[in-house]
C-alpha cells in the first residue's frame, strides 16, 4: 500500500485553526501576517484556506492585515535595479515603458510578498492603503482606519498603516519568512533624529488610466540591521511566541515591542 509522505498530507482549515490558537493568536486582535505559505504544506483551499483559518481564529471583531507592496513599478527598488543592470540605454527605456502603473484597486500585490498577501487583498471586503510602493490591505472592523492614511513620504513610518498597527496594539505573525521581512521594524528608522533621506520614484495610473511618474523625498530604509534587532528581541523579550502553522515554523510578536527594540538598537548604535 502506498502511503503519502507526511509533507504531502492536506491540512484542513480546522487543523490550521488549531495551530493558530496553539500559537497564541487571539480572537478580536489585529494581526499582520507575513508568510511563505508554501512552507505550510498542502492546504485545503490553498491560500484561501489559510485566510479562512486566520479569520476563524480572529473572529468578527479581529482584523487581518497583509503587506501588499509593489516594487515592480518603482525606479528605486532593488527589483528595478536588478532588471536594468544588464540593459543598454535603449533597453532601459523599453523596460520603463512597460513597468506597470500602480492602481490601488487593480494592481496585484507583488509576487515577492507571497501568495497570502494577494489572497487577502482580493478577499471580498478588503480595503487597501493608497501608497504606490508600500501598500497594505486589511479585512475586519479596523480595516478602514488602518488603511485610510498612507502619506507618500511615509512608506512605513508615522502616517502609514504601520503606525496604526502599533496604535491598535497589533501583532505580527511571521510564517517561515526571514527576519529581514519583518516590515514593522522599519517604523523605528523613522523615529531616529534626522534620518537619511532619499529620492523615490514610481509610475502610477493617472486620470483615465494615463501613466504618470511620481517622485518624492522620504527617509531611506534598510533591512541591514534587522537580523541584529531580531537577535535582541528573541534574547530579551518575553513576549515572542513560537510555534508552527502546518509544517511552517512561526514567530508571533507584539508590534509595539518590536518597534521599541529596533528603536533602542538604532539609538545605541549611534551612541
Amino acid at each position: 500500500m502506498n502511503v503519502a509522505p507526511l509533507e504531502d498530507l492536506l491540512h484542513s482549515v480546522a487543523e490550521l485553526t488549531g495551530d493558530l490558537r496553539a500559537l497564541g493568536v487571539d480572537e478580536g486582535e489585529t494581526l499582520l501576517v507575513q508568510a511563505a505559505t508554501r512552507s505550510i504544506g498542502p492546504v485545503d483551499g490553498r491560500s484561501a484556506g489559510v485566510v479562512a483559518a486566520l479569520r476563524e481564529v480572529l473572529g468578527p471583531a479581529g482584523t487581518l492585515v497583509a503587506y501588499t507592496a509593489t516594487p515592480e513599478n518603482s525606479e528605486t527598488s532593488q527589483l528595478y535595479r536588478d532588471a536594468i543592470a544588464p540593459l543598454d540605454p535603449a533597453g532601459v527605456r523599453a523596460h520603463r515603458a512597460t513597468m506597470p502603473p500602480f492602481d490601488r484597486d487593480a494592481t496585484p500585490a507583488s509576487p515577492t510578498m507571497g501568495r497570502l498577501s494577494e489572497e487577502i487583498r482580493t478577499t471580498e471586503g478588503a480595503l487597501r492603503s493608497a501608497h504606490p510602493q508600500t501598500s497594505f490591505a486589511a479585512l475586519g472592523p479596523l480595516a478602514g482606519w488602518l488603511t485610510e492614511r498612507h502619506d507618500l513620504n511615509s512608506h512605513l513610518g508615522e502616517g502609514s498603516p504601520v503606525q496604526r498597527l502599533l496604535e491598535a496594539d497589533g501583532r505580527v505573525l511571521l510564517v517561515n519568512v526571514p527576519w529581514t521581512c519583518c516590515t514593522v521594524f522599519h517604523l523605528a528608522e523613522y523615529r531616529q533624529d534626522a534620518p537619511p533621506l532619499q529620492q523615490y520614484g514610481c509610475v502610477m495610473a493617472g486620470a483615465g488610466g494615463a501613466r504618470q511618474w511620481v517622485r518624492f523625498t522620504a527617509p531611506a530604509v534598510t533591512t541591514a540591521h534587522f537580523l541584529d534587532v531580531a537577535e535582541t528581541v528573541l534574547r530579551d523579550s518575553g513576549k515572542v511566541a513560537r510555534g508552527r502553522l502546518g509544517h511552517a515554523p512561526c514567530f508571533l510578536l507584539p508590534i509595539r515591542e518590536a518597534v521599541d527594540f529596533a528603536d533602542k538598537w538604532l539609538r545605541n548604535k549611534q551612541d
